[in-house]
């Protein structure tokens, strides 16, 4: 957060201990009400500034200390057992993003394959907790409990050079045995501008270099790594800016390219869109792709509103939401299928805002979820982003009525949604 050049007072002594001392307090208390800068949203800080997770007690059900790491990476299961995801995969046009089957060959469950593609179905996941106190592993279990099922995704969100992930309690709830889930952890690198880490900045790469090592000594399971998710709210598009489109590009490649380099070869990447009109039909959206070698899923976040006006409307408005002053865009999923068909699609964040006018909305938008999710067929996971307030005070809560409730744990209970996670080993 940028703030304007600060006045200075002639103060006696005693007055600038007590005002630094209450401007102490106030940052705190904020810092501690918000969750820290790791949860999403924030406005993007100052160079350096760090994102922290803090350590919170297991719940019930997940032990304080983390499985050992396997010391014998397991054989992969030969590519015929994935039967239902090569019958498609084959396709023609198709690639690992082509059309999700309904249903596993042979009556079998649907469960996580290669890059984490479901055989057939569409993971179901969460980022609980966000802008509250309450975050990591004892918003997740809360959210579990109230909406009745277990969560295929965990949503994580860091920042910074300081703090290396997955952490200890991440890891733990990737590998809570029996309730195994997808770790789906964010990195927004500062410090540097995009195009200086695309050349190699040094703090970038020596921080890179940590968490290739720290990823390889505790964490070999396959896991969803998105690189800056939603730049394009800070693509300056003037050359020589360090944030142009083409940089981000090129520094989600040298990003992905250096974990590789140091044999971190379970990265399942994302690229992040923000699904914001304004953005997506802007003429350099297009020059923000890095490439099919370093993008193995294609993400986009985008949110419903209640009130009527813009973003209200059912779930096909959010997954193709256009603009009456644009006509040429087709809506993200409609121009990420045509643009890359090879892709898988993950809605990477999305919920529906509440409205005090207009409470019965969002009960019926979830309803509309499980009614429309069919005609989406390139989209292989939904992550909900959770919280009862966001910078601008919107609910996003699946708990905000208890209609809406009861219809979110009636979608995720249908049968597209039930996928068994198995995080495959590199």
């Amino acid at each position: 957060m940028r703030h304007g050049p600060c006045r200075r007072y002639r103060l006696s002594r005693l007055i600038a201990v007590t005002t630094v001392f209450t401007l102490s307090v106030v940052a705190t208390l904020a810092w501690a009400w918000t969750g820290g800068v790791d949860q999403l949203g924030l406005p993007f800080g100052p160079p350096g500034d760090p994102t922290v997770s803090a350590p919170a007690p297991p719940p019930t059900g997940i032990a304080p200390g983390v499985p050992a790491v396997p010391t014998r990476r397991p054989a992969l299961p030969p590519p015929d057992s994935h039967g239902p995801a090569r019958a498609w995969a084959a396709s023609p046009g198709y690639g690992l993003g082509g059309p999700r089957p309904d249903r596993a060959a042979g009556g079998g469950p649907c469960r996580t394959g290669v890059k984490l593609v479901p055989t057939c179905g569409v993971l179901w996941g969460v980022a609980p907790g966000a802008f509250t106190d309450q975050r990591g592993v004892r918003a997740l279990t809360a959210f579990e409990e109230k909406t009745e099922r277990h969560q295929d995704i965990y949503h994580a969100y860091h920042r910074g050079t300081k703090q290396l992930f997955p952490t200890t309690q991440e890891i733990a709830i990737a590998r809570q045995h029996g309730r195994e889930r997808i770790l789906f952890l964010n990195w927004k690198p500062t410090g540097a501008s995009w195009a200086a880490i695309a050349r190699g900045d040094r703090r970038t790469d020596a921080f890179l270099d940590r968490l290739a090592a720290h990823i390889n000594r505790t964490f070999p399971e396959q896991f969803f790594f998105a690189v800056y998710h939603e730049a394009e709210d800070n693509v300056r598009p003037k050359p020589g800016s360090g944030y142009t489109a083409e940089d981000y590009a090129a520094m989600f490649r040298h990003v992905v390219r250096r974990l590789r380099a140091h044999g971190v070869d379970n990265l399942v990447t994302v690229l992040v869109h923000m699904a914001y009109v304004p953005h997506t039909s802007k003429s350099w959206f297009d020059d923000m792709y890095p490439g099919d070698d370093v993008v193995d899923w294609i993400g986009f976040d985008t949110y419903a509103y209640s009130d009527p006006g813009y973003g209200h409307g059912d779930f096909a408005e959010l997954l193709n939401r256009r603009s009456g002053s644009r006509p040429r865009w087709p809506g993200f999923y409609n121009w990420a299928v045509e643009e890359h068909p090879d892709k898988p699609l993950m809605v990477a964040e999305w919920g529906v805002w509440s409205s005090r006018k207009y409470p019965d909305h969002k009960a019926e938008f979830y309803r509309e979820v499980g009614r429309q999710i069919g005609r989406f067929r390139n989209i292989r996971a939904m992550v909900h982003f959770d919280t009862p307030y966001n910078q601008d005070g919107r609910d996003s809560s699946v708990d905000s009525t208890p209609d809406a409730l009861a219809a979110y744990r009636w979608l995720g209970r249908l049968p597209v949604f039930r996928v068994e996670v198995r995080p495959l080993l590199p």
